[in-house]
């Protein structure tokens, strides 16, 4: 159940990669992949994060639980920073309590491992349960996720796709974790089993009273499952509102143009909704443009766009947007 207790706060998050050149490889430039993004997460809610591939928005789920270093920002967690905390700390007080649920079903289990070693695998690492103690919470979380529990001996590659997120959403949820992210959880699925396991981890949620962070580029996914919506561009965020606000009311152009792409049923007698259509290509998150990172393919860009950076503000009650329009 979604409460007013913050769990999870990012304040100007930034990830950088250098671009190294020539034969003593030395660093010629950076690829801004998240640059300064902040965001509140409530404890018991699920927030959604969008945009086109290359946003960066998976880059910010893996810095968030710290698989890459922070660049620079603040990353909070339950009110810790834990931004720079060495890994012996973050073991403790971390590790057990962000799980993470990967993209590829097929690439992210160990196809050497059974499903009870994979499952077992953060418990032996955190010394949770002993014993026969702890196959029977492998069998128990198995059939939680909607597998048999005699399936504990198979391997990875005797399972559909679907069959083998679940198998990961259980491995997240072994440490009864306060938050999970899931990076495009559904989108290697078919239709049908995207549904499936969009509403497995519904009722998780609501067993475990998880937190989601839900990284997606379908939107249709993304206005179901979520509470909030965060839109990210080039690094950046860009618009941040409650699911309904966002999908009924988009105040960023980029926001706009992306939920104009979205097929929708179209009754009798109904006008047909206009498409936007955005001109030019992604710019290159090693050089970014100057001003608003949008402005290069905004068809309402002014001339302040190309010279200073909107700030991103609350323009209407927990609706925030980046934006000069605004």
């Amino acid at each position: 159940m979604k409460n007013d207790e913050t769990i999870l706060q990012l304040i100007d998050v930034q990830k950088h990669f250098p671009i190294k050149s020539g034969i003593l490889q030395k660093t010629a430039g950076y690829v801004k992949a998240v640059d300064g993004i902040n965001l509140t997460v409530k404890k018991g809610e699920t927030i959604g994060i969008v945009g086109e591939s290359g946003c960066g928005k998976s880059t910010a789920g893996r810095t968030i639980i710290r698989l890459y270093e922070p660049t620079g920002g603040k990353i909070l967690f339950d009110g810790q920073d834990i931004s720079h905390l060495p890994e012996s700390e973050l073991r403790k007080t971390v590790r057990k309590n962000i799980q993470m649920v990967f993209q590829d079903p097929f690439a992210s289990l160990n196809p050497r491992k059974t499903l009870g070693s994979i499952i077992k695998e953060p418990m032996n690492t955190h010394n949770l349960y002993r014993g026969k103690e702890r196959t029977e919470k492998v069998e128990e979380l198995l059939e939680k996720v909607g597998l048999n529990a005699s399936f504990i001996n198979r391997y990875p590659h005797e399972f559909s796709g679907g069959q083998r997120q679940r198998i990961g959403i259980a491995r997240a949820i072994a440490l009864n974790p306060q938050m999970v992210i899931a990076d495009e959880a559904v989108s290697a699925l078919d239709v049908s089993i995207q549904a499936q396991i969009i509403n497995l981890l519904e009722d998780l949620q609501d067993e475990f009273n998880l937190t989601y962070m839900f990284i997606s580029h379908d939107l249709s996914v993304v206005r179901h499952i979520s509470d909030r919506v965060g839109v990210m561009y080039l690094g950046k965020m860009m618009e941040l509102a409650d699911k309904n606000s966002l999908y009924s009311e988009p105040l960023h152009p980029y926001t706009q143009a992306l939920l104009s792409a979205v097929p929708v049923p179209r009754k009798a007698g109904m006008a047909r909704r206009e498409r936007i259509v955005l001109k030019g290509e992604l710019p290159s998150p090693a050089n970014p443009p100057q001003g608003c990172v949008f402005h290069t393919r905004c068809p309402a860009a002014t001339s302040a766009c190309r010279e200073a950076v909107p700030q991103f503000k609350e323009v209407k009650k927990n609706h925030f947007v980046a934006c000069h329009l605004y």
